[in-house]
C-alpha cells in the first residue's frame, strides 16, 4: 500500500533537497557520533534510519519503550544490515539516573537528537497527563541539552510540531513553550528545530488507528470536517536530518508549501484506504450503526465507516507551519522552508514558568484550569479552544 496515494500526493517531498547536499549529509554523519532520544517512536525510527545508513562513527538510541526498540532494531537489521561504528539500544528513560550515567560513561556525542513528546491533542484532557506533558515536551528537553552541552555536543535537535504555530491546544502550546525556553538555550548551544505535518501512519495517529480497525473487522471512524498535511515517515526523518546537521542556530525547519504538499481530509484518507484494500466504505449515521453492520457488510467487501464532523477539544480546522512575523527563508532549499529566529526572550516570563509549574506541582490537589492560565500568560495570543468533548469520547 503506497502512502503517498493514500493521502493524495504522487511524489515524495524532499528528495531533490537530500540529493542536493546528500554529500555534505554523509560525510558529517560519517565522521559524528549521534544520540537520537525517543528513537522508537515513529519519527524517532525514521531519524535513527536516516543516520543509520549514512555508517556514524556511533549511533546510540534511547527510548522507555522496550518493545519498539526491538522492532527498530529488527527493522534495521532486515533492512539496512551492520555497519563499521557502534550502534547500541538503550531501553531507558531519559529523565532518569540511567540516562545521566549514559552520558556521563559514552563519552560525548557530536549530534544529540531529541524526538521524544507527548503528541496526543487527548493528553490534555485532565491535569496528571497534563503535568506529564509539560515534563516531557520542555523540562526534559532542558535537561538532555544541558547534558549534551555539558558533554560536548556541537548540536541539539529537538522537535517540535506545526501545532506550535498560532496553538489551539496545550500540546501544541507546549512545544511552543518549548521553542521559547530553545531561545535562551541558544545562547550557549546550538539549536535547530523542525515543525512538520501529520506523519501518516505514526504509532498512535487516527490513521495508525485504521490498521488495527481493519485487522479486528473493526468500524472505522474518522473526521470530514479536519483537513491536515501528511508527510511520510521518511520524509519526517529527512527533515530532522536536515535540521540537524545543515540548519543554523535558532532555525525551525518545515515543509514549503507546494504542489506536492496540500490539505485532506481524515475521511478522505479512510476511503482511499479501503479502497486500495479491495473494500467500499458505506457511510453510517452513528458509531452504533457503524458497530452493528459489521457483520452484514464487510463479507460484501464493503466496510462500514462513521465520518463526522469534529467537536473535541483543541482541533483546528487546518495546520499551518509559522506565524505572522516570522522571518522566513524560502529560497535556500527547494521544498523546505526556514523560519529564522533571531535571539529573544523574556527570562523573567521563563522563569516565572518554572517557578509556577513547580509550585503546581507541590500542591495535593492537581486540577487543569490552573495549567491553562499559566500557558495563557506564557501566550497571550493562545486560542484554547476547550469544547468538553475528548478523543477519549470517541470511537
Amino acid at each position: 500500500m503506497n502512502i503517498l496515494d493514500l493521502v493524495g500526493r504522487e511524489s515524495p517531498l524532499f528528495g531533490a533537497d537530500v540529493a542536493a547536499h546528500e554529500a555534505q549529509l554523509a560525510e558529517t554523519v560519517r565522521v559524528s557520533r549521534f544520540l537520537v532520544i525517543g528513537g522508537a517512536g515513529s519519527i524517532g525510527q525514521a531519524v535513527a534510519r536516516e543516520i543509520f545508513k549514512r555508517g556514524p562513527r556511533a549511533l546510540h538510541v534511547v527510548d522507555v519503550s522496550e518493545n519498539n526498540m526491538v522492532e527498530l532494531v529488527r527493522d534495521i537489521r532486515s533492512t539496512l544490515g551492520y555497519i563499521d561504528g557502534d550502534f547500541s539500544t538503550f531501553a531507558i528513560d531519559c529523565g532518569g539516573r540511567e540516562f545521566e550515567a549514559l552520558m556521563q560513561a559514552s563519552g560525548g556525542y557530536d549530534f544529540v537528537f531529541n524526538l521524544s513528546a507527548l503528541k496526543h491533542v487527548r493528553s490534555e484532557k485532565d491535569p496528571f497527563t497534563l503535568m506529564r506533558l509539560i515534563e516531557v515536551n520542555i523540562f526534559n528537553t532542558l535537561k538532555t541539552l544541558a547534558q549534551a552541552r555539558d558533554g560536548g555536543a556541537r548540536r541539539y535537535f529537538c522537535v517540535s510540531t506545526d501545532k506550535a504555530a498560532n496553538p489551539v491546544n496545550m500540546m501544541g502550546a507546549s512545544k511552543r513553550i518549548m521553542e521559547m525556553f530553545l531561545m535562551r538555550e541558544s545562547e550557549t548551544m546550538p539549536v535547530s528545530t523542525a515543525r512538520f505535518a501529520n506523519v501518516a501512519f505514526s504509532d498512535g495517529s487516527l490513521l495508525h488507528g485504521f490498521n488495527q480497525r481493519f485487522a479486528k473487522r473493526q468500524p472505522i471512524s474518522a473526521p470530514n470536517d479536519v483537513r491536515r498535511y501528511f508527510v511520510t515517515p521518511q520524509e519526517a526523518g529527512e527533515l530532522c536530518l536536515m535540521s540537524g546537521l545543515l540548519g543554523e542556530n535558532r532555525d525551525i525547519f518545515f515543509p514549503k508549501l507546494s504542489e506536492e504538499l496540500h490539505l485532506t481530509t481524515f475521511s478522505d484518507i479512510a476511503t482511499r484506504y479501503l479502497a486500495a484494500l479491495g473494500y467500499e466504505a458505506v457511510a453510517c449515521g452513528s458509531e452504533d450503526e457503524a458497530r452493528a453492520r459489521v457483520d452484514e457488510l464487510i463479507p460484501q467487501r464493503r466496510w462500514p465507516c462513521y465520518f463526522f464532523a469534529s467537536d473535541t477539544t483543541g482541533e483546528k480546522d487546518f495546520e499551518e507551519f509559522f506565524m505572522a512575523g516570522e522571518r522566513l527563508d524560502l529560497d535556500r532549499f527547494a521544498n523546505v522552508g526556514i523560519v529564522k529566529n533571531q535571539m529573544g526572550y523574556d527570562p523573567a516570563l521563563l522563569d516565572l514558568f518554572a517557578r509556577e509549574v513547580g509550585a503546581l506541582r507541590a500542591r495535593e490537589i492537581w486540577e487543569k484550569g490552573p495549567i491553562v492560565d499559566l500557558f495563557n500568560r506564557m501566550i497571550p495570543e493562545f486560542k484554547h479552544l476547550d469544547t468538553g468533548r475528548y478523543l477519549d469520547g470517541r470511537m
